[in-house]
């Protein structure tokens, strides 16, 4: 376990390096320049030049990634060049708010998809069994997006029961701080509600179909137990892959949905960053984006040996 771990981790390194490189290329290739940005319009060649030598930017694209590349392995990861700021200490600022947001959305679509998903595995045919797979069907074609302009209108316009937008730090206002997430948990998590009990409906019909819950049936358990002990625990192994992809997934709709609802978070700033071409901050969202999908899909894998007693991650 400790070897394969170590191997994971390892493996890591070169992949969020090639990861960094290629934003960073990608992101040099789009048409703007940030010392024009921070000038304005009317600022001189000569004054833009100036700004480009102090910041590094005349220098050709490889030297600049190699010199990001040396300080972020000594845990600097350069300063913002739209906030004057560190790039590690504006991470952590807005980490925790998107922490929050996927969080509550991945408890969120659990929480509602699993006895949706029960009960449709277990009255297959029924009127609310299609009703289920009829309402999955428009949660998993409706972008997260566009859901959350229908929310906006839907319930901070016609019915005024939530702000539009804004956000509130749980220490200053624990009810405001809930009453400020519950639109964007629900924009970003309605998908992950879809996907997840379409995938714990098939699991749970393929797993009541096996010889062991008829046995269990057959030895007089009753039908409750047989499905929420027996079927069910057995079925939710297979969701912790589709979680684990969930994790990148949520993260990356965060951009979309922190824009939107007006969330101080990671997404927020790597749109704005993006808007702005501010090379270093997007450079450490990168970063700490892969590195968190990594981490989660190590999670995964270790998971998996802990509650399938068949995997064992060993030497072969």
């Amino acid at each position: 376990m400790l070897r394969y771990i170590i191997q994971r981790i390892l493996f890591m390194i070169p992949v969020a390096l090639l990861v960094s490189f290629m934003a960073f290329m990608l992101v040099h290739l789009v048409p703007g320049d940030p010392a024009r940005v921070l000038l304005g319009e009317d600022a001189t060649p000569q004054n833009v030049a100036a700004l480009q030598r102090q910041l590094g930017l005349n220098k050709p694209l490889i030297v600049q990634f190699a010199l990001w590349l040396w300080q972020a392995v000594h845990g600097n990861l350069g300063e913002s060049i739209m906030l004057h700021q560190p790039v590690t200490q504006v991470l952590m600022e807005r980490l925790p708010v998107t922490i929050e947001l996927g969080v509550a959305s991945l408890l969120f679509s659990l929480v509602l998809a699993i006895p949706l998903a029960v009960y449709s595995a277990t009255h297959r045919h029924s009127r609310v069994e299609w009703l289920i797979n009829f309402t999955t069907l428009g949660g998993t074609a409706i972008p997260g997006f566009v859901f959350a302009l229908i929310l906006i209108f839907l319930f901070a316009v016609v019915f005024r029961l939530f702000p539009p937008g804004g956000f509130t730090p749980f220490l200053d206002d624990p009810l405001e701080n809930l009453h400020d997430l519950l639109l964007p948990m629900f924009a970003l998590g309605i998908g992950a509600v879809a996907v997840n009990l379409r995938q714990i409906r098939a699991n749970m019909i393929e797993v009541l179909e096996q010889d062991y819950v008829r046995t269990a049936r057959a030895k007089g358990i009753s039908e409750r137990r047989v499905t929420y002990v027996h079927a069910l625990r057995n079925a939710l192994v297979p969701l912790l892959t589709i979680v684990g992809l969930q994790i990148g997934a949520i993260l990356g709709g965060a951009f979309v949905i922190e824009t939107i609802f007006l969330w101080p978070g990671i997404g927020a700033e790597a749109v704005q960053s993006i808007f702005e071409k501010d090379y270093p901050m997007i450079q450490g969202i990168v970063l700490l984006v892969a590195f968190s999908y990594m981490l989660t899909n190590l999670l995964v894998a270790i998971l998996y040996s802990v509650f399938d007693p068949r995997i064992r991650l060993n030497r072969s």
